[in-house]
């Protein structure tokens, strides 16, 4: 946000070939680490273990499938803010059907402000559980203090610049717990709690007992990128620069295969951030389906954390709590970060498109995102105030989510196959795997929608 270039705006003067070599290309990484910092909160601590202790290992595939599929959509979304330099929300309007409203908005645009009223409950369950955490810490002072406080730090941060310096930080933490996490289970195979190569078995058979539909949604749609995220990384690719680099498209082969430069970059960024948040997200699951679901405990109300930490302090030992309550602390917090940044944007974007702001003016577009930087933590302290149900309010958030992800779909394929903005075409392999990916989503929405009967 301090950048004096605006990300959002390609010139000439910043346009320069991609790396070539794998560490010149390092340097270039970092949207799919954000969406890492981002989906390691509420999908795997809160979602993902409370699917675990309720089903057991038999949903473990709906994990897998989860961070597995819906990869190729976030590429296609990465590759449009790459060659086109447009944002997420202008992409959504170009989606053809109804259009509603003075600057007849498309249908797509309007659903995503629809669906995004149930979102204040999912970061409300996020902010609740890091009240929960300091209330267990510190009791002195009770749950709703802490979450007003909480609600407060976010905001000063997030006001005064300080995000980028907590990102780093909160990243570093996480990648901790993330170890720490794996050294959990790894422990676990000397306890009762052990898991089993039948366990995994049972966890890939591809069924989905009716009592476990609402969870599996739920973890379907927070684990892994869900449909926000998917959305949220065309912004982070664009801040980072890489349709900056590639400059304003031009019919020519120099910027052509400057624009597959960058779309490789971006395709590394993106699948080694899938390898790491699929295996902390497998991890977490088997914690839960282990330690949880044997122990018949489900994660509920302002008992939520004290359960979760179960799944350390019976591998680990009691000693492990303090250190769950820490790295429980910091993924919430930087979740609530990088949820924050990216809303602000994304909102901030749709209100440009719908006309009520200028987004493309960096000082109206700053000015819209500090308003909804403090309007949004209100939000979602007001939710979890009320509501008190932070494992639920995740969960309804997360069906929201998977909503998101069906508009998601038809705007991947629909850009893909039909639009005539294609300055960069991919091979044969890549429209495959995003024909299966969306293949496999639509057929796991079926499958639940049909369990739920």
């Amino acid at each position: 946000m301090k950048d004096q270039k605006d990300p959002y705006v390609l010139d000439a003067d910043s346009v320069q070939a991609a790396p070539e070599n794998f560490r010149q290309k390092l340097k270039f990484l970092g949207p799919g680490f954000i969406l890492s910092a981002s989906v390691v909160g509420s999908g795997e601590l809160i979602a993902t273990t409370s699917l675990g202790a309720k089903a057991g290992f038999v949903t473990l595939w709906v994990i897998l499938v989860s961070c597995l599929v819906k990869i190729v959509l976030q590429l296609e979304f990465g590759r449009q803010s790459i060659t086109r330099g447009i944002t997420s929300m202008n992409l959504m309007n170009e989606m053809p059907g109804p259009r509603f409203g003075n600057k007849k908005v498309s249908w797509a645009a309007w659903s995503w402000l629809v669906l995004w009223i149930f979102k204040p409950l999912q970061l409300g369950g996020i902010i609740g559980g890091v009240a929960i955490i300091l209330n267990i810490a510190i009791p002195s002072l009770s749950i709703a203090a802490w979450t007003i406080l909480v609600a407060f730090v976010v905001i000063t941060v997030m006001l005064f610049g300080f995000y980028e310096v907590v990102e780093k930080i909160s990243l570093v933490f996480m990648g901790l717990f993330t170890v720490f996490t794996l050294l959990a289970l790894f422990m676990v195979q000397n306890t009762d709690f052990a898991v089993t190569w039948p366990d995994i078995a049972e966890g890939l058979s591809f069924r989905l007992p009716k009592g476990t539909v609402g969870f599996a949604f739920a973890a379907f749609g927070l684990t892994g990128v869900g449909g926000d995220e998917i959305l949220s990384y065309n912004y982070w690719c664009i801040e980072k620069g890489y349709s900056r680099y590639t400059g304003s498209r031009e019919n020519n082969d120099e910027w052509r295969e400057r624009a597959r430069g960058w779309i490789r970059v971006m395709y590394m960024d993106a699948f080694l951030s899938m390898i790491v948040y699929t295996v902390v997200t497998a991890a977490f699951f088997m914690l839960g389906a282990s330690i949880l679901y044997q122990r018949g405990d489900l994660p509920e109300g302002y008992q939520m954390i004290e359960t979760l930490s179960r799944i350390y302090t019976d591998s680990v030992g009691p000693a492990a709590k303090n250190i769950f309550l820490i790295g429980s602390f910091v993924v919430l917090f930087s979740t609530l970060f990088a949820a924050l940044a990216i809303r602000t944007r994304v909102f901030s974007d749709l209100f440009g498109v719908v006309g009520w702001i200028n987004f493309s003016n960096m000082k109206t577009r700053l000015r819209t995102i500090r308003i909804l930087a403090v309007v949004f933590p209100v939000l979602w302290t007001i939710a979890f105030l009320v509501i008190k149900l932070p494992v639920l309010m995740v969960t309804i958030g997360g069906i929201a989510t998977f909503v998101m992800l069906f508009i998601v779909v038809i705007a991947g394929l629909w850009f893909r196959f039909k639009s005539g903005e294609k300055p960069v075409e991919p091979g044969g392999i890549y429209k495959v795997l995003l024909i299966i990916s969306c293949v496999a989503i639509f057929l796991v929405g079926i499958y639940g929608i049909l369990k739920l009967f």
